[in-house]
């Protein structure tokens, strides 16, 4: 597997603003990447110039090693983009609003009516395909939205928010959609959201974007492993621990930190590997372990703590790869 995307120092400006600064990003065949940041942070500007509809003002970027800025038709056969707003002509029918994005993509005659009706059974729209999607529901136009996006079985998807207005069962589905396109399909995912929990599930990597300038870039694991130095760990037991037991887990290389609450303890050290270590030690002062939960950090953790290290004057280390 190769790049599908790369920018080198890829900038866009308006005027005295700069939306997009000296993103340099490689985004591999196959990969869900989360674009992750807050309203105005640079995402959709950066979308808009990975797919030709906008010029870049410095730097470059490459699609299916492409130029958008100067093939952008060509790359816009190979990608499908959901914005945020979903983009729908409300005087046709749903199925009729297909028809018409599958023309323009250059789907056969012959083959369109059947991937029409795919989609629609797909995104749970089959009953109402012949309504004029100005009657839908703000849901039913999004899952319209993303079956359109999908219709010319593009090898990369640009989704911005793509659970966005719909109910929990219609937003499984399509997070579930997207792990069998990815994973299953092959296909590329580049995909904008607020939802920090989707994110977390659906992202093999994540990229934090803030005022255009890329804060960090990595898995989820790589990130908390950079922010933070150390590992919490909840530790279950019986009976509660005595102070010589607690002395010794103190004193053991390793250990920052312990706090005990009856049959609990949380205990803060330097690295996974010294787990077994604390163990032994507990179970020499006669303790039984019932559970060691290390405590994972989320993505939430991270994207929120990047939030204050940019208030606080910036961390630009963590967009190293």
């Amino acid at each position: 597997m190769g790049a599908v995307v790369i920018t080198e120092g890829l900038s866009r400006r308006f005027g005295e603003m700069t939306a997009v600064d000296e993103l340099d990003l490689s985004i591999q065949e196959g990969e869900v990447f989360g674009f992750l940041g807050p309203n105005g942070a640079g995402k959709t500007t950066t979308i808009r110039l990975l797919n030709g509809l906008l010029r870049p003002t410095g730097g470059r970027a490459r699609v299916f090693d492409l130029d958008p800025a100067l093939d952008g038709a060509t790359v816009r056969q190979l990608t499908g983009v959901l914005t945020e707003t979903p983009s729908l002509y409300e005087n046709l029918s749903g199925r009729e609003n297909l028809a018409f994005f599958g023309e323009v993509h250059g789907i056969p005659a012959q083959k369109l009516p059947s991937r029409i009706d795919e989609l629609l059974e797909t995104f749970g729209l089959a009953e109402r395909g012949d309504d004029l999607v100005g009657t839908y529901s703000r849901g039913m136009k999004q899952r319209l939205a993303i079956a359109r996006a999908l219709l010319h079985e593009p090898p990369l998807l640009f989704l911005d928010e793509p659970t966005a207005a719909l109910d929990p069962a219609a937003a499984r589905m399509v997070t579930t959609l997207i792990e069998q396109l990815s994973h299953e399909g092959g296909r590329t995912i580049f995909l904008c959201t607020h939802n920090l929990t989707e994110a977390q599930r659906l992202c093999d990597r994540v990229g934090l974007i803030n005022r255009g300038v890329l804060r960090a870039l990595g898995t989820p694991a790589e990130l908390a492993d950079r922010l933070w130095k150390t590992l919490n760990l909840e530790i279950l037991l019986q009976p509660s621990p005595d102070e010589a037991a607690l002395c010794a887990l103190r004193a053991l290389p390793g250990t920052r930190q312990v706090d005990a609450q009856r049959n609990r303890l949380l205990v803060e050290v330097e690295s996974r590997e010294q787990i077994p270590d604390v163990v032994e030690m507990l179970v020499k002062h006669g303790l039984k372990i019932y559970g060691v939960i290390p405590q994972e950090r989320t993505l939430e953790d991270i994207y929120f703590q990047l939030q204050v290290d940019n208030l606080e004057g910036g961390n630009h280390e963590l967009a190293s790869d």
